[in-house]
């Protein structure tokens, strides 16, 4: 009930409230994108200061080793179960969009885990990087084994995922390689990377400068943001409508079976509680910004109207308004 009380909790509530009523209210693109650009420089800085306070330890490696294993379990098993109800290009895109992670959730649940006094470790906004390329790897490997199998089937004729033919190569498939590049290479992950690095170089004297940027700032920028976001939502949910419901459903549900994962995973490697919580949300949080952009081009052959509309529409209000307070009580009762 205190999130839901959280002036940039209700400020989302109101954007989908304002976009369900077809208010022109709207934050424009430019502003938009600045303020994404901010939260995440922020974040980077705050990430850094905190990593150099605590050094690398063998609790950190753990946590970034939680990270990048949920990374590739979440699609594998994503894929594993959508390719029965749907056609198999786009349960690999969906099992991708599920696999990686919302850098919006992850922010909003840092200041969330912040305002319960739960210490939480800088290495988690490295988890968050590393944790944004392995299922758009698992996903186009999992594409060009099936665009191999059509192959072998039809001799220079490929079925795309909606039923049709389309002439092919034998040997096409998407470069590993380019998709790593296109990953890691993008513009907020770079941002984010430098401003954790400067904010481990700088260290305490960086803190105190930065701090009316990174620290009292940060409330109001977040909740701006997530204004937008909630008009977002409010637009992407008549995409929704038609979608097979096994869909609609595996939106609904798989952040909670993806959350426990973590859970047991981070038990088991035996992480602190803000490292437990921060990983069930970056395993419960799906991505609709960065993933999206790699597979319209990785995995032509999927809807995006269905690996964009679920993760947005569904999963990230599901996360926002429930999930970050369930998981980091659930994840306190272990501690």
């Amino acid at each position: 009930m205190q999130n839901l009380l959280d002036p940039a909790i209700l400020f989302f509530a109101f954007g989908l409230l304002a976009g369900l009523l077809r208010s022109n209210l709207e934050v424009p693109p430019q502003m938009a994108k600045f303020l994404s650009l901010y939260l995440l420089m922020a974040l980077g800085l705050k990430g850094g200061f905190a990593l150099s306070e605590s050094g690398l330890t063998t609790s950190i490696m753990a946590s970034l080793f939680a990270a990048v294993l949920m990374a590739f379990i979440v699609p594998v098993i994503g894929y594993s179960l959508l390719r029965r109800f749907v056609p198999p290009f786009d349960a690999a895109a969906v099992a991708a969009s599920y696999g990686s992670v919302s850098a919006v959730t992850f922010v909003t649940a840092m200041q969330y885990v912040e305002s319960q006094q739960i210490p939480v470790g800088g290495q988690m906004a490295v988890a968050m990087v590393l944790m944004e390329s392995p299922a758009i790897i698992v996903a186009v490997v999992l594409a060009n084994v099936l665009r191999r199998q059509h192959a072998a089937g039809a001799q220079g004729v490929r079925v795309t995922a909606s039923g049709s033919l389309v002439v092919t190569d034998e040997g096409h498939g998407t470069s590993i390689k380019a998709i790593l590049h296109e990953s890691l290479t993008n513009g907020t992950h770079l941002l984010l990377l430098a401003s954790l690095a400067i904010g481990f170089i700088s260290g305490d004297a960086g803190k105190a400068m930065m701090k009316p940027f990174s620290a009292d700032l940060f409330k109001g920028m977040l909740a701006f943001f997530l204004l937008d976001m909630g008009l977002s939502v409010a637009k992407s949910l008549p995409d929704i409508k038609g979608k097979a419901p096994v869909l609609v459903l595996y939106a609904a549900v798989s952040p909670f079976v993806h959350a426990a994962l973590a859970l047991l995973l981070a038990l088991g490697l035996g992480l602190p509680l803000g490292d437990t919580a921060l990983l069930m949300v970056l395993s419960a949080s799906a991505s609709y910004i960065v993933v999206p952009a790699v597979l319209r081009y990785a995995i032509p052959e999927a809807n995006p109207a269905v690996y964009l509309a679920l993760p947005i529409g569904v999963t990230f209000p599901i996360n926002l308004l429930v999930g970050i307070p369930l998981y980091t009580s659930i994840a306190a009762l272990f501690f």
